[in-house]
């Protein structure tokens, strides 16, 4: 593994690893799910569900690397209906933000960190754009020269997943940190969030 790891040209390790970061800067349902966590039950939730879009980001790699991901994306009524239930998932998430009292009970949030981690999970499983991504993106960074495709597909998930999970567990925790401020706006960050599921659900419909 670790001559693998050190057989890699540092130039392509940097740009797979800055387009990486961009993929995490880039708002989806990640993002909206991670930063309405955070302003809502604070850093540890936030970081919470951080955790469990980034649990569902290693099983993402691991059946890339299984090849199972390419028979998913192999078989288009597969695709559609993961496609299908992540959309639903979404406007599930959406709901619930509009119908939101906006307000922030810290008994509650305390007690909401297995459920965060639970529904990020869910809310990465259920979104095929992060196995089309991870299938689609990491095997242009292989080298057959190198060994193993497949271990080579975990490393560099594995390299995905470390930088991505910091930049994730930043933002659920800088959520939580300056919710104080944004308490005030819950309902109205409640819509947002909700508005911009919907709207993730729909473009995950028709694209």
């Amino acid at each position: 593994m670790w001559d693998v790891l050190t057989g890699f040209d540092p130039a392509v390790l940097a740009a797979f690893i800055g387009a990486g970061l961009l993929l995490n800067l880039t708002p989806g349902a990640d993002f909206v799910f991670v930063s309405a966590s955070g302003i809502g039950g604070g850093p540890r939730v936030g970081m919470a569900a951080a955790l469990g879009v980034n649990i569902g980001v290693a099983l993402h790699v691991v059946l890339a690397a299984a090849g199972l991901s390419a028979l998913i994306l192999a078989w288009p009524l597969a695709y559609d209906l993961i496609r299908y239930a992540g959309a639903a998932y979404l406007v599930f998430l959406a709901v619930q933000a509009w119908r939101s009292s906006g307000e922030l009970e810290e008994a509650r949030a305390a007690s909401s960190m297995a459920r965060a981690v639970r529904r990020g999970f869910v809310t990465n499983v259920l979104n095929p754009k992060t196995a089309l991504f991870i299938f689609a993106f990491i095997p242009q960074f292989t080298d057959p020269t190198l060994g193993s495709i497949g271990l080579q597909i975990l490393i560099l998930g594995a390299i995905f997943l470390v930088f991505g999970g910091m930049f994730s567990m930043s933002l659920g925790a800088a959520a939580g940190y300056f919710s104080h401020i944004l308490r005030a706006r819950t309902r109205l960050l409640n819509r947002i969030s909700a508005v911009m599921f919907g709207g993730l659900a729909a473009r995950l419909v028709w694209e």
